[in-house]
């Protein structure tokens, strides 16, 4: 009897901290090869002059290729916008499930260096997935803009 307790205690542990079925299914479906096809502002009308990831302004990630592998968390994109430099990029990316209502995750994209080691210490760029299908995927992220909240929209398909 003892033993029955003992494993239906670890059995109980275990399945309670585990990544939840959505998330599992959202890791699969991310899985693959993604183009972002374009860079909106949904929220903010007019042009805006946009350097996203810290690294090049929005118009270079635009037709940009990004490989996400869910079985390690790891990927690359590929910059190779008109009049951009050229440049393959590394990451490790995760799903946030801890403060995520109705399914709606955010996840958490660390640049690295190519044997996936940090290349900012701590720090990230924390965004939200505001849609995940098979072909499309939108993320959001909102950042600061003379102090108001600003939303930069990322559509991409898959290929």
């Amino acid at each position: 009897m003892k033993k029955l307790l003992i494993i239906l205690f670890t059995a109980a542990v275990v399945t309670s901290c585990g990544t939840s079925k959505v998330a599992r299914e959202a890791r699969k479906t991310f899985d693959g090869n993604w183009r972002l096809t374009s860079v909106t502002y949904p929220y903010n009308n007019g042009d805006f002059n946009v350097t996203l990831f810290n690294q090049a302004s929005a118009s270079c990630f635009e037709g940009s290729t990004w490989d996400f592998v869910s079985n390690n968390n790891r990927g690359t994109y590929t910059i190779n916008g008109v009049g951009c430099e050229d440049q393959t990029n590394y990451y490790i990316w995760s799903i946030d499930e801890e403060n995520t209502p109705n399914g709606v995750y955010d996840f958490l994209l660390k640049p690295t260096n190519e044997d996936y080691k940090s290349t900012t210490g701590n720090q990230g760029f924390r965004l939200n997935l505001k849609s995940l299908s098979d072909s499309q995927m939108v993320w959001e992220q909102t950042v600061s803009l003379n102090g108001s909240p600003f939303t930069i929209r990322m559509n991409f398909t898959k290929i």
